[in-house]
């Protein structure tokens, strides 16, 4: 089975040489929502590999929410149907994104996945994924929030879009290593569904019922976000360890003031820009690996204005 994978994998890659005869091309950039600054980074990052392929334009789409998964399906299949020349996708689901995935292989599109993984049976159709290790990123958290409180006691995981890829590694990671490495009580996973203001609300109340607290988890930007502001809006800054995801201007803010102890940055900027050099590589005949990771940096007060943080945040 292995070696058949293989050999469609590779006619595949032939067919996708075919098309660099082709003088231009679009290449689709469809991400899980436009709606967040992670996102909008990914854009710069896409925006700046297309500036140097002077053979091809693009197009960057995404949800007005990352639960809005149907729509993401749409905007895959429309790119399909209008010809683009590859396309980079950040999947909302692991599953209901494979038959659009198939159906760009069957049509000789290349496809570049970043941020989420799709299921496994759809492997065979996407021809590289460029991400953050978020097993180990979520480990990263995890020992970071051990250390800030101890191995016993109580914390909290904020959580996002349930069963999305980047979740189940991340918040299982996270999960994993608390589990592992201490007697911790983990309440939750809440999820918030990517939106900052539920965020905000389940961390209230999760704060109010639970008064022994030690520490909490927000496992992706807007959730962070919210998490940040519950905290700071409780007057529990401080007491109740934080710990986030994403770097954006609010979460390094949050760090900054002592709100959040730490946050754990992937190169989203990273993760547009060699998304799209890696689509004009396969369309240029070129081999790519089939995994890229993109890397992580955990950023607290102590290194927020080196540059080892200021290449990440956003």
């Amino acid at each position: 089975m292995k070696k058949l994978a293989c050999g469609v994998l590779a006619a595949a890659l032939v067919a996708f040489t075919a098309p660099a005869a082709l003088a231009a091309g679009e290449i689709a950039v469809i991400v899980k929502t436009a709606n967040s600054n992670f996102w909008q980074n990914v854009n710069k990052g896409a925006s700046a590999a297309i500036e140097k392929l002077p053979d091809y334009t693009m197009t960057f789409q995404g949800p007005a929410a990352e639960a809005n998964v149907a729509d993401e399906v749409n905007m895959v299949e429309n790119a399909i149907n209008r010809k683009v020349a590859g396309i980079v996708l950040a999947p909302s689901d692991p599953d209901a994104l494979v038959p659009s995935i198939k159906k760009a292989w069957e049509n000789s599109i290349p496809v570049v996945l970043i941020d989420s993984a799709i299921s496994p049976d759809g492997e065979k159709y996407y021809q590289a994924f460029l991400a953050t290790d978020n097993k180990k990123a979520g480990e990263l958290c995890a020992e970071a929030m051990i250390k800030a409180v101890g191995t016993e006691g109580k914390i909290a995981i904020m959580s996002y879009v349930a069963g999305v890829g980047s979740e189940i590694g991340r918040v299982g990671g996270f999960t994993d290593y608390i589990k592992a490495n201490s007697k911790l009580e983990i309440v939750g996973p809440y999820y918030s569904q990517s939106q900052m203001a539920t965020a905000l609300n389940q961390t209230v109340d999760v704060l109010s019922a639970n008064a022994d607290l030690k520490g909490i988890f927000g496992a992706n930007e807007p959730t962070a976000a919210g998490m940040g502001r519950a905290l700071a809006q409780s007057g529990k800054a401080g007491q109740v360890v934080g710990i986030g995801f994403d770097g954006n201007q609010d979460l390094q803010d949050f760090v900054r003031n002592g709100t959040l102890q730490g946050i754990a940055v992937q190169g989203s900027f990273q993760m547009g820009e060699k998304g799209v050099e890696t689509i004009a590589k396969i369309l240029g005949g070129e081999k790519v690996e089939k995994m890229i990771d993109t890397g992580v940096v955990f950023v607290t007060k102590d290194n927020l204005d080196k540059p080892e943080a200021q290449n990440v945040l956003y």
